[in-house]
């Protein structure tokens, strides 16, 4: 008897990771209604056995590196186990790395970001070379003949692993070097020296703290160029077939992304090539933090996605006092305020998936909302991450803390998008200095926000108050100590006025009364009496 099995909640597997009312409503609200087909094949990859077994094995056996082959030559080679390539692979055949770039439909990326939404829920830290490459292409821009070389390898759909002459190979990947030890997020203090050489090319000479994905056949990195910072592309392997001289010195002990290699590196004399105009690599290698940016809001949505249909689907199959834990009013009010983050999430960042199409094929009205409203969601949807992982775990209890569940591994990454591209004060601080130089962008902030006014008396209050703060600031170098509530109240406001024009009215009341009229407590589960929670709940049953 003592070995029967009863009360244990069935695996979740098999399903559709695409059966997201609030993913499938914001594609095609934002012009990507033409892939719903391919979104609904790979939810339906993302949810099988196969693919939860790659993410498991990739997380289990971490990346090794090599620096010397038997004969004692220096290689610099990271091996990765099988199921890492099988990830790659689906994403880089799925268009996740860059496809966008070569496709002139509107809506290609959105499209790509619900993808990367729906493939990050297997295993998130394969996505860090996925995104890195989609971001590379914006800044690559900046240098007309290299991305003309460039861009229909970085756009293919072959994933080519190995490093060997890049323009030879059926697609390659991109990565990106800018921290440095002394430095971290402030770039500008970074001492690799850029030296010219003859043939237009330079030679770069220091050290990075952080290097993403160093298995990638080029980088993107900052270095003192005789007319100040600049940007450059580097390449792993010369056009000559030999090894640049870049040396990987050890790879990151890292909280969570365990699958995922993230090298501290030496450039000795590594050739590159200019990317944009000296002195202008801030500048430049910005149009790639943006794009990172968003998918660092996509991520942190998607581990909220698969935190809160685990919880619920534990609460649905497990009893406890007699009562199954769903039917139980306290588990209930945890599980509706999951879902309600969630979806907020989700909802906000097909919204900035949409205002990015939109950007990149010229609409300026868009690309000044998305100036804005990228920092503000990079901000709260990546700050709140990890606390709703948390809560998710906790609704499993026990049976979540073990690494059986892959709630652990959810927790371990849930800080990473948060900290990446600039951690909370840095993204707070982005949206101060954008509220104090760029009117226009502030300007389609409040006109976005605007299209909801009369909807909800709450909302209208909270934009009022808004507005007020706004209207107050006065001296932003006072304000910067506040950059953070300004930064969160802007967000929730922006997340209420979605919601409420586009969502269920369950999910718009229950959000408006708990985020933005005051009447939700601090922690997941203090929502107030009289919302339609089973409503709310029923957005994230499998």
């Amino acid at each position: 008897m003592t070995h029967d099995v009863f009360n244990q909640v069935p695996p979740l597997v098999g399903h559709d990771v695409s059966d997201d009312a609030a993913l499938l409503a914001g594609v095609e609200r934002e012009g990507a209604g033409w892939a719903t087909g391919e979104v609904r094949a790979l939810g339906v990859l993302a949810g099988s056995e196969r693919a939860a077994e790659w993410g498991r094995l990739a997380n289990e056996h971490p990346p090794v590196l090599r620096t010397h082959d038997a004969r004692g030559h220096r290689i610099d080679e990271v091996e990765f186990h099988p199921a890492w390539h099988e990830l790659m692979a689906v994403a880089v055949g799925e268009g996740l790395h860059a496809a966008p770039w070569a496709d002139a439909r509107p809506g290609a990326h959105v499209a790509r970001a619900a993808g990367f939404y729906l493939w990050s829920q297997v295993e998130a830290g394969h996505g860090c070379p996925i995104s890195m490459t989609y971001a590379s292409v914006a800044a690559l821009r900046h240098a007309p003949a290299l991305a003309a070389e460039w861009e229909p390898l970085l756009t293919s759909r072959s994933y080519d692993f190995g490093l060997r002459p890049p323009l030879g190979k059926r697609g390659v990947l991109a990565g990106m070097a800018m921290t440095e030890k002394q430095g971290g997020s402030d770039v500008r203090a970074g001492t690799t020296r850029a030296e010219p050489l003859a043939g237009g090319g330079y030679a770069l000479t220091g050290h990075k703290w952080f290097n993403s994905a160093p298995m990638c056949d080029a980088f993107l990195v900052l270095a003192q160029a005789p007319g100040g910072l600049s940007c450059f592309l580097l390449p792993r392997v010369l056009p000559d077939g030999t090894r640049n001289a870049m040396r990987l010195v050890r790879l990151k002990d890292k909280l969570g992304n365990r699958s995922n290699a993230s090298a501290e590196v030496e450039y000795e004399g590594a050739f590159a090539w200019p990317v944009g105009e000296e002195g202008r690599g801030v500048r430049t290698i910005l149009e790639m933090v943006n794009m990172t940016r968003l998918d660092c809001v996509i991520g942190s949505a998607a581990g909220m996605r698969y935190g809160a249909v685990r919880a619920v689907h534990h609460a649905t199959h497990r009893a406890a006092f007699g009562r199954r834990l769903a039917d139980q009013p306290l588990m209930r009010n945890v599980l509706a305020d999951l879902v309600l983050e969630s979806e907020a999430a989700t909802t906000l960042m097909t919204r900035l998936a949409g205002a990015t199409d939109r950007a990149v094929a010229g609409d300026r009205s868009e690309a000044a909302l998305r100036r804005t409203a990228l920092a503000v969601a990079k901000y709260w949807v990546c700050k709140r991450a990890p606390a709703h992982a948390a809560e998710a775990m906790e609704c499993l209890g026990g049976n979540g803390y073990v690494e059986d569940s892959q709630m652990p591994r959810l927790l371990r990454e849930s800080p990473l998008n948060g900290i990446w591209e600039g951690s909370g004060n840095v993204a707070a601080l982005d949206v101060l200095r954008a509220l104090g130089r760029e009117p226009e962008a502030v300007e389609a902030f409040l006109a976005e926000i605007a299209l909801a006014r009369g909807a909800d008396r709450r909302l209208d209050a909270a934009v009022v108050r808004l507005r007020a703060l706004l209207g107050a600031l006065g001296d932003l170098a006072a304000a910067e100590a506040n950059a953070r509530r300004i930064a969160e109240d802007m967000a929730l406001v922006l997340q209420g006025s979605l919601l409420v024009r586009l969502a269920p009215a369950a999910v718009a009341d229950a959000f408006c009364a708990s985020r933005l009229a005051g009447e939700g407590g601090r922690a997941f589960g203090t929502l107030p009496p009289g919302l339609d929670l089973e409503a709310v709940i029923g957005r994230a049953v499998i």
